[in-house]
C-alpha cells in the first residue's frame, strides 16, 4: 500500500506542473517572449529541453554586486532558474514560474530551464537497466547550453552577459552549483556545438541543494536519477559528482541557503558545501534557517517566518 501511495504522489507531482507555463509576463497582461527550444538547430535531439524567458517590465535594471556597478549600462542582470525534483521531474510552479515572476518584479531577467530528468516511468519501472534513458551529463549539458544561449542573445533580451547567474532548488541546486564547479569542462563541443562565450556563470544560488553523492548525507533518489541504476554504485562516479570535492579556484560567488529541519535533503549537504567554499576562499553567503523544511521555492504559502525573508536576503546580496 505504501508503494502504491508513493506512486500516486509521484504522478501528482509529475502531472501538476505540465500546464504551468504561462503566456503572460507575470503581471497577467503582457505577452512574454517565446519559449525557446534550446537544442533546436543543433545535432542534439531534445525538444523537451526549453528555456522560458521572464523579462522585467518598466523597471530599471538592478545594479549587481558582481557587475560593473553602472546601473543599466549593459542591460538587466539575468538568472537561469533550475527547478528541483530529484532529477526525476521538475517543480515548475513553486521553484520555476513563481521564482521567475519574483525575479522579474525585481528588475532581473529570469529564464526557467526545463532540463533533462529521469522521468516518472523510468524511476518506477527501472527501465534504465535496459536502456540509457536520461542521466549525467545530460542536465549539465542543458545548463551549459542555456548559459551559451542567453549570453549569445543578450542584446536581443536587453541583458548584461557579464551578469548572468544560475539559481537552483534541491536537485536544481546541485545543477546550478555544477554549472560553477565544472565550468572549465566544455560539455558542448563533443555534441558538435561551437561557441565563443564563456560557460562560467557570474554567480550561483543553490537553495536547499543536493550537494554530495556520498554516504551518509546523499539524497539517494537524486543520486540514482543522475547516475543511473548501474553507475550509482560506482565510488568513482559518486565522487565525481560530489560538489564539495570539486570547488575550482575561480569559482564564482555563491549564495547558499538551507533549513536545518529539512527532512528531504539533509542540511549537511549545504554545510559540506559551505566548508568547501570557505576552504577555497570563495566569496559566498551561507544562511541556515532553523525552520523552513524543503521545497518552498517562491511559494509564499509554504514559507515559515524565517524563510519568508530569503528573497529579500538574496536581492540584498546581489546589490552592491
Amino acid at each position: 500500500m505504501e508503494r502504491l501511495v508513493s506512486i500516486f504522489i509521484w504522478i501528482a507531482a509529475f502531472m501538476a506542473p505540465m500546464g504551468a507555463w504561462s503566456s503572460t509576463n507575470g503581471s497577467g497582461s503582457n505577452a512574454s517572449p517565446a519559449i525557446v527550444s534550446l537544442w533546436e538547430g543543433t545535432p542534439v535531439r531534445a525538444r523537451s529541453v526549453t528555456l522560458a524567458p521572464f523579462l522585467p517590465v518598466e523597471m530599471q535594471p538592478l545594479t549587481s554586486l558582481h557587475g560593473d556597478g553602472v546601473r543599466g549600462a549593459a542591460g538587466y542582470p539575468a538568472i537561469i532558474v533550475c527547478p528541483g525534483g530529484s532529477y526525476c521531474w521538475l517543480d515548475y510552479e513553486a521553484e520555476g514560474i513563481r521564482v521567475a515572476e519574483w525575479l522579474q518584479r525585481e528588475g532581473i531577467a529570469a529564464f526557467v530551464l526545463k532540463y533533462h530528468v529521469q522521468g516518472l516511468g523510468p524511476y518506477i519501472f527501472h527501465t534504465r537497466l535496459l536502456s540509457r534513458g536520461h542521466q549525467h551529463p545530460d542536465a549539465l549539458c542543458d545548463v551549459q547550453r542555456a548559459i551559451q544561449y542567453v549570453r549569445e542573445h543578450a542584446a536581443d533580451y536587453g541583458i548584461d552577459p557579464q551578469r548572468l547567474g544560475v539559481m537552483g532548488f534541491s536537485a536544481g541546486g546541485h545543477l546550478s552549483m555544477s554549472a560553477a564547479a565544472y565550468a572549465s569542462t566544455d560539455f558542448l563541443s563533443p555534441l558538435g556545438i561551437r561557441h565563443a562565450v564563456s560557460l562560467r556563470p557570474d554567480f550561483v544560488a543553490p537553495i536547499y541543494p543536493v550537494v554530495t553523492m556520498q554516504e551518509p548525507y546523499a539524497h539517494k533518489r537524486s543520486r540514482r536519477a543522475i547516475l543511473g541504476e548501474y553507475r550509482k554504485r560506482s565510488r568513482a562516479m559518486r565522487d565525481s559528482l560530489s560538489l564539495e570535492l570539486h570547488i575550482p579556484a575561480d569559482c564564482p560567488p555563491v549564495y547558499l541557503l538551507c533549513c536545518k529541519d529539512d527532512n528531504v535533503v539533509s542540511y549537511h549537504n549545504s554545510a559540506l558545501l559551505d566548508s568547501a567554499l570557505t576552504a577555497n576562499a570563495v566569496p559566498h553567503k551561507f544562511i541556515m534557517y532553523a525552520r523552513g523544511g524543503h521545497g518552498f521555492g517562491a511559494d509564499a504559502e509554504k514559507f515559515t517566518d524565517e524563510t519568508s525573508h530569503w528573497q529579500e536576503s538574496f536581492i540584498e546580496w546581489l546589490q552592491p
